[in-house]
C-alpha cells in the first residue's frame, strides 16, 4: 500500500465526486492501463475498489470518481462525508481486471452512471493512440451526467453521445438496435449498475465472446435459497480452517466472510461483492455456493471468494 494525499475534491455531478491523489513526496506514481482500478483504505476501516479515470500514461496523479449511495456498506459515504483535500490514504497500486484491447479495428464503450469511470481512462488512450471508437454515456439527467465538461468536445464531433433516460430506461439509449450489427473487428467495453449490465449482456450475446469485456461496480445481494432464514438458530456447518486448525460454523444466510469476521479471523477483502477476487482463498469439499462474477467454473472447483459465497455442507479453507 502507497500513502498519497487528496490534492482535491471536486464536485462532478449530482451525487458524484471525485479526487485526485498525488504522491507525498512528489515522485511520480505508478504506471497504470486503461481500465485499471486501485484499492482504497477508507476512513472506518473499510476497503473500496475505484476504477481510474484520468489518462493512462499520465504518472502525476490518479483520478477516482465516487457515487453516494445512501444504502451501501458505508464506504461511498465515508468518502463523501469524511475525505478532503490534504488528507493521506493509503492506496494499492493500481490492478487490471478489465484491460483494453487496443489492437481493435474499432472499440465500443457504453457506460451507465458511475460506469463511465474505467471507460474514459479507455477513450483518453483511445484517442491517444489515434484508434476509432464511440463512447455511448447513459444517465437519468444532465444533472447526474459527471465529466460533462470533460466530454463535451468529443460530444461535438459525434464520437461521444449522452443518452438521459429520466429515470425509464425505455426512454434511453436503444442498447439492443446499437448492438444488432456488429462493426467488423469491433470490440465492446460496459459498465455499469445491474440492470444496465444484463440489457447490455442480452443485446450482445451473439457478439464473438473474446470481442465482449465488462467490469461490475456492484452485484446484486445474493439471495437465500427458500426455506432458509437469518436467525442465530440456523444450522450451523462447520468450516474447517487448515492453516490455524481451528473450526467455524456457519449458518446457510452468512456470507464466508462474514463467519470469518464474526469468528475473529483476520481476512482480506475489498469489493465485498464477488468482483475483484482479493478474498479468493483454496477450499476443498463442499462444493459451496459461489456467487462470485470472477471466478471460471474451472476457478470455483477449487478456489471460492469468501465474500459472496455461502455453504450448506462442510468445507475446509485455506485459513
Amino acid at each position: 500500500m502507497m500513502k498519497l494525499r487528496v490534492r482535491s475534491v471536486t464536485w462532478e455531478a449530482e451525487g458524484i465526486l471525485s479526487f485526485v491523489l498525488v504522491g507525498i513526496d512528489g515522485q511520480p506514481l505508478p504506471a497504470f492501463e486503461a481500465g485499471a482500478h486501485i484499492d482504497v483504505r477508507i476512513p472506518g476501516g473499510l476497503s473500496r475498489r475505484y476504477s481510474l479515470c484520468n489518462a493512462p500514461g499520465d504518472t502525476t496523479h490518479y483520478q477516482i470518481a465516487v457515487l453516494h449511495v445512501p444504502d451501501s456498506r458505508g464506504g461511498s459515504r465515508a468518502m463523501h462525508e469524511r475525505v478532503r483535500p490534504g488528507d493521506v490514504l493509503e492506496v494499492s497500486e493500481p490492478h487490471n481486471f478489465f484491460p483494453l484491447h487496443e489492437e481493435a479495428r474499432t472499440s465500443v464503450l457504453i457506460a451507465g452512471g458511475i460506469g463511465i469511470t474505467p471507460l474514459l481512462a479507455m477513450m483518453e488512450r483511445l484517442l491517444a493512440l489515434g484508434r476509432d471508437f464511440r463512447l455511448h454515456y447513459c444517465t437519468t439527467s444532465p444533472e447526474r451526467t459527471a465529466f460533462a465538461q470533460r466530454l463535451g468536445a468529443l460530444v461535438i464531433q459525434g464520437r461521444v453521445q449522452i443518452h438521459h433516460d429520466g429515470g425509464n430506461p425505455g426512454k434511453g439509449l436503444d442498447i439492443a438496435a446499437l448492438l444488432k450489427a456488429r462493426p467488423e473487428g469491433a470490440h465492446l467495453y460496459y459498465c455499469g449498475p445491474n440492470g444496465f449490465m444484463r440489457a447490455v449482456e442480452s443485446a450482445a450475446s451473439h457478439w464473438p465472446a473474446d470481442s465482449v469485456h465488462c467490469e461490475y461496480f456492484g452485484a446484486a445481494p445474493t439471495s437465500v435459497a427458500p426455506g432458509t432464514n437469518a436467525s442465530i438458530d440456523d444450522e450451523r456447518v462447520p468450516v474447517e480452517l487448515l492453516k490455524s486448525g481451528r473450526t467455524i460454523h456457519v449458518h446457510a444466510s452468512q456470507t464466508l466472510l462474514a463467519a470469518l469476521r464474526e469468528a475473529g479471523v483476520p481476512c482480506e477483502s475489498s469489493c465485498e461483492a464477488g468482483m475483484c477476487g482479493t478474498c479468493k482463498v483454496a477450499y476443498t469439499g463442499g462444493p459451496p455456493e459461489h456467487h462470485d462474477l470472477v471466478l471460471s467454473e474451472d476457478e470455483q472447483a477449487h478456489a471460492v471468494l469468501t465474500c459472496c459465497a455461502r455453504t450448506r455442507v462442510p468445507l475446509a479453507l485455506d485459513l
